[in-house]
């Protein structure tokens, strides 16, 4: 019993708490592309968390969801940025990195950030592997359907890398957007989100975020793709829900820009 006592004491293996370290790795439990496209065929919902650290990580992976998103929302929700455009692609990979140290379970996407993948589809490549070899992620998600964006989706997924793409409100075009506000209220708008949606689904996408458009907007593309949708604000009518802070604080940036009167401090 001493003995034991003693190798307790000296042993570098934390205790087995949330927080007592990082567990092995189990191959078998681990989710992924395929088992996602299994519950979709099944009409099952699929379950997406952000997470931008390790206890948080950690407490995601023992909960059962499928996928755990490391957002570049970070810029905002842990950095206090007003937009997501400040992060940059390093500390993206901290925090990708620390969130790959608490979850064994989910499949793990990581953000590219604003001014990661822009420039050409090389760059878009370069960064993506960063994101696989140096974050741990298993996939990558980008924002947005604008020509380039469609070519570096497909020049990643040719890369042999997994792609989210997202559509309706996208945090990273604030500055053409013109603020933080919902997509897809006009005829035109809502045509546009379903048609990005299909060209990233062309690209290779396995999966859509869907954010702030209205609910028949995001049934009408679910209903059009092959690929899982995700909502975030998006009504109840996609393949899976995703949560983030990020979406809190947008709803009061939009409740803020709708109504100059009302507190935001």
């Amino acid at each position: 019993m001493l003995r034991l006592l003693a190798r307790r004491l000296m042993s570098n293996v934390p205790e087995s708490t949330v927080y007592g370290g990082p567990k092995p790795q189990s191959p078998g439990r681990r989710v992924t592309l395929t088992h996602l496209r299994q519950k979709h065929r099944r009409g099952e919902p699929i379950t997406v968390v952000t997470a931008y650290d390790y206890p948080s990580a950690a407490h995601v992976d023992s909960s059962g969801v499928d996928v755990l998103l490391v957002g570049d929302s970070a810029a905002m929700v842990i950095h206090g940025h007003d937009t997501t455009l400040p992060i940059s692609l390093d500390d993206m990979l901290a925090h990708c990195r620390a969130v790959a140290r608490g979850a064994s379970r989910p499949l793990l996407v990581g953000d590219l950030p604003f001014g990661s993948y822009e420039s050409s589809a090389s760059e878009a490549v370069n960064s993506a592997v960063r994101m696989l070899k140096e974050g741990g992620m298993d996939a990558i998600k980008l924002e947005g359907g604008a020509p380039s964006r469609i070519s570096a989706a497909k020049a990643i997924v040719e890369a042999g890398i997994a792609v989210m793409g997202h559509v309706g409100l996208t945090p990273q075009a604030i500055s053409v957007l013109g603020g933080f506000r919902p997509q897809g209220k006009t005829v035109a708008s809502a045509v546009k989100v379903v048609e990005t949606a299909l060209a990233l689904q062309e690209a290779g996408c396995f999966s859509i975020v869907l954010e702030c458009v209205p609910a028949p907007v995001a049934a009408a593309a679910t209903a059009a793709l092959q690929i899982p949708t995700i909502g975030i604000g998006a009504g109840p009518f996609c393949s899976g829900q995703g949560y983030n802070e990020e979406e809190n604080v947008l709803e009061l940036k939009i409740i803020c820009e709708r109504d100059p009167s009302t507190r935001c401090s």
